[in-house]
């Protein structure tokens, strides 16, 4: 019989949520459409669960996490700064780590 364990992380400051899954999905996406609203359709969220979901991020974050410009005739943008392109390579560190532990204590039930 395989076991599987399920599990999700996130870190928070404050009882806010910094990063998550979702979040760092969402950061992901901006890094890679340069926009908060092609990177919101990309994930098929609406651009307001988007915006919340970052500003959030920027709220919680020691540094700001992403530069907006605003829209107009050419459209604005967003993109990560160093800091939050930092917060996504050590959140990912994390959760491969998570998940090596994980793996490694489930051995414990399969033993049995």
């Amino acid at each position: 019989m395989g076991y599987k364990i399920k599990s999700r992380i996130w870190i928070e400051s404050e009882n806010n949520v910094l990063l998550g899954e979702g979040r760092v999905h969402l950061l992901k996406a901006i890094q890679e459409t340069g926009s908060l609203s092609k990177a919101a359709k990309s994930l098929n969220i609406s651009y307001k669960k988007a915006w919340q979901l970052l500003d959030s991020v920027n709220k919680s974050a020691k540094l700001p996490v992403t530069i907006n410009s605003i829209g107009g005739k050419g459209g604005g943008g967003a993109e990560l700064t160093t800091y939050g392109k930092s917060l996504i390579e050590a959140f990912d560190e994390i959760n491969r780590n998570c998940w090596k532990f994980l793996d490694n204590e489930l051995k414990k039930i399969e033993r049995l």
